[in-house]
């Protein structure tokens, strides 16, 4: 908040004259209304063909504007008797009510599967009355979040680079 309230103010400079100010720009001001309700950024309708707007929202770096996924670690219980049975994922549901994927994933179940073959572990999610594991979900909602995975392999070693779709990885 303290940014964007650092910026429109140095908006008002600019009007009165000062040349190091940025020109004026009236969603700065409503920017700032809007996380001053509390509401993050990312809920804020910026205008994806403002290539200045877009520049200056860059530059600012809002952590609040950032994509944001909720990962449940949950029980095995909770798997097979019901996800809306344990009493913290309603709670993370809530608190995800920006409209921000919230996934319910099981460690245990998805160190058990693991070395499972294809076959197998679609067989031991049905077994369980799942569709897909809560990795595979998770998988999925990187690529909602616009991301992807690049990788690079070397003599020392190999990683994964989680990068923006669209960004050149020389």
């Amino acid at each position: 908040l303290e940014v964007v309230q650092n910026r429109a103010g140095r908006m008002a400079s600019a009007k009165s004259g000062n040349n190091k100010a940025l020109p004026p720009g009236a969603w700065l001001q409503q920017l700032a209304d809007h996380l001053s309700a509390g509401k993050p950024a990312r809920s804020f309708d910026f205008d994806e063909g403002d290539a200045e707007q877009q520049t200056v929202l860059h530059e600012m770096g809002l952590l609040s504007a950032k994509p944001v996924l909720y990962a449940c670690n949950v029980g095995e219980d909770d798997l097979m008797e019901g996800i809306e049975n344990n009493k913290y994922v309603p709670l993370v549901a809530a608190r995800a009510k920006e409209e921000v994927p919230h996934i319910p994933i099981c460690a245990k179940t998805e160190e058990d599967i693991a070395d499972y073959s294809p076959e197998e572990k679609k067989a031991f999610l049905a077994e369980m009355g799942i569709e897909a594991s809560g990795l595979d979900n998770l998988i999925r909602q990187h690529d909602l979040l616009g991301l992807i995975s690049f990788l690079t392999d070397g003599k020392k070693e190999c990683r994964a680079w989680t990068i923006r779709k669209g960004t050149k990885a020389p």
